[in-house]
């Protein structure tokens, strides 16, 4: 298992991230070379051309399979509007996070949402959580969950592996969101991100 500390993360992120694991990375690296051997070595933990080469592929070929092994586990602060587009993939999985549904009423909104949602919008939400607060009907409740707008955080636990960041880091890395631009930059720092990020 490797940690990940990641102290450059910018004061101005759209995303956070804390608490990343790497689990498997030598013992993946190692069962790349097995296709090609008789007699298989655990124990061959680096990175060869032929391991280079077998990531570097293009997506959906196979040969890239050895990377569904290096498995990542990392909390996230993410906005709704990007936890919508994440589900897309189905090895990024959203291992828990947190629920509007049930504590939408007690957030501090004034620290919930990105920058970029209208303060107009926030103001809305804090009437509407006030008014379901003094009267938490079924209609209030609904009221406050359908109002809320897409750039809400959340903290996510998010567990995936390196063939699924290849794969986000390929299509996301242009992408119009600065949270997908700057998950791809820390992709870039996980160790040995040459087998992603080719």
């Amino acid at each position: 298992m490797s940690d990940i500390i990641l102290q450059d993360m910018p004061d101005d992120s759209m995303i956070r991230i804390c608490n990343a694991r790497v689990y498997d990375l030598e013992e993946s690296i190692a069962a790349s070379k097995y296709a090609m051997q008789t007699v298989t070595d655990p124990t061959r933990t680096n990175i060869t051309d032929m391991t280079l080469s077998l990531a570097q592929c293009k997506p959906g070929t196979g040969h890239d399979n050895f990377l569904l092994g290096i498995r990542v586990a990392f909390d996230i602060c993410f906005t709704m509007k990007c936890m919508v587009e994440e589900e897309r993939y189905h090895f990024f999985e959203t291992v828990t996070c947190n629920s509007t549904m049930h504590r939408i009423a007690k957030f501090d909104l004034d620290k919930s949402y990105c920058r970029y949602v209208d303060p107009r919008m926030i103001a809305v939400m804090k009437e509407l959580v006030c008014r379901y607060n003094e009267e938490p009907t079924s209609e209030n409740k609904l009221r406050v969950l359908y109002n809320n707008p897409a750039g809400f955080v959340y903290t996510m636990r998010i567990a995936t592996n390196y063939r699924q960041l290849k794969t986000i880091y390929i299509q996301r890395k242009p992408h119009l969101l600065p949270e997908w631009r700057e998950l791809c930059g820390w992709i870039e720092r996980l160790p040995h991100s040459e087998l992603i990020v080719s």
